[in-house]
């Protein structure tokens, strides 16, 4: 994304400029677009290649104002709005190029697909457990993965994969047991989501870290583990980034949660009701199944059914550096409430 103000520049526009300074403006960028812009700098339309071509084939002149031909219906994001959300945007659309604008419609920046499919490749790879059977979920899951499970038009594994190409992670590898075709068929080898896919599968469920011990390759990074049904946003890179500076053996997502009580409480001390509250808010810092964790600790995996919270406690005891990072959105969409609020479906 072009992100300070100067090169933005480059491509920014007033209505009344013609349509060879539109052209110009498109050619400084590189990028096959330029902004159209009011008084106020305030974005008012989009042009590319194509609107100037479909202007001239039309009759007009390079001499002409280039407002006549842009696209005043753009699709634009604010500058809060998550990579793996502007990404899916772009895939579904086939945009090429999304503008970036703050509250009064101000250009502050542009994504770029190529951005997205090019980044910085890191060496880190990513193991997403997707064997679950779902049972919580019903006649939903009876002959679908729960994480195939499709929340705004697309499976949630799907979404997973889409978030860690965008961060550079293309070695990824999905445990599966059930239903373990259905996932299959549909990645394949990960060449159409810009990534190599490798599976690893369960003869039996090895739990929450257990197929770990499948990983065919000694690892020399930090690996990426997540669970298949998980619907969230964070910053990938800096996650991983963030395990590495820490020095930590196991990196562990968290989020804080908060539970309202739906009764009025009693405060008891030495037999004395000393207070009386309210249905109380009780906030608790709880674990995403996200984690990142060093080799030494990847080795320690036995081949056998064997929960991550296993290994998480065993760096403790070992005074090994534990670090959390907080996750801002996240959802586990195991029940069908929590399945219905990912859905927008809760109200």
């Amino acid at each position: 994304m072009f992100m300070t103000r100067k090169n933005l520049q480059e491509i920014c526009l007033r209505g009344e400029a013609t349509l060879l300074e539109g052209m110009r403006a498109i050619d400084r960028g590189a990028i096959q677009m330029a902004v159209v812009e009011d008084g106020e700098g305030t974005m008012v339309g989009l042009i590319t290649d194509g609107d100037i071509r479909r202007g001239l084939l039309a009759g007009m002149s390079l001499s002409d104002p280039i407002e006549a031909c842009c696209q005043r219906g753009f699709v634009s994001v604010s500058e809060g709005t998550a990579r793996v959300q502007v990404l899916e945007m772009m895939l579904a659309r086939s945009f090429e190029h999304v503008p970036v604008v703050d509250e009064r419609g101000c250009l502050k920046g542009v994504h770029l697909l190529t951005e997205f499919l090019s980044p910085r490749r890191r060496e880190n790879i990513a193991v997403i457990m997707a064997g679950g059977k779902g049972t919580r979920l019903g006649e939903l899951t009876r002959s679908l993965p729960k994480p195939m499970i499709k929340v705004a038009g697309r499976p949630i594994l799907e979404r997973i994969i889409h978030q860690l190409v965008g961060a550079g992670v293309t070695k990824i590898y999905l445990a599966v047991n059930y239903l373990a075709e259905v996932i299959e068929d549909y990645f394949g080898d990960g060449r159409k989501f810009g990534c190599q896919i490798f599976y690893l599968r369960e003869e039996s469920p090895l739990g929450s870290g257990g197929a770990l011990s499948l990983l065919p390759e000694p690892i020399d990074e930090a690996i990426l583990v997540m669970n298949g049904d998980l619907i969230s946003e964070f910053d990938v890179e800096r996650f991983l980034d963030t395990h590495e500076k820490t020095k930590a053996a196991i990196t562990v997502g968290v989020q804080s949660y908060q539970h309202q009580v739906p009764f009025g409480c009693v405060q008891i001390e030495d037999g004395q009701i000393r207070a009386l509250v309210e249905k109380p808010a009780l906030s608790e810092t709880i674990n995403t199944g996200i984690y990142a964790i060093a080799p030494k600790y990847v080795a320690m995996v036995p081949n056998s059914f064997f929960p991550m919270i296993s290994l998480v406690e065993s760096a403790l005891r070992a005074g090994e550096i534990v670090t959390p990072f907080q996750i801002d959105e996240w959802v586990d969409v195991g029940e069908p409430k929590q399945l219905a609020r990912a859905r927008g479906e809760d109200h």
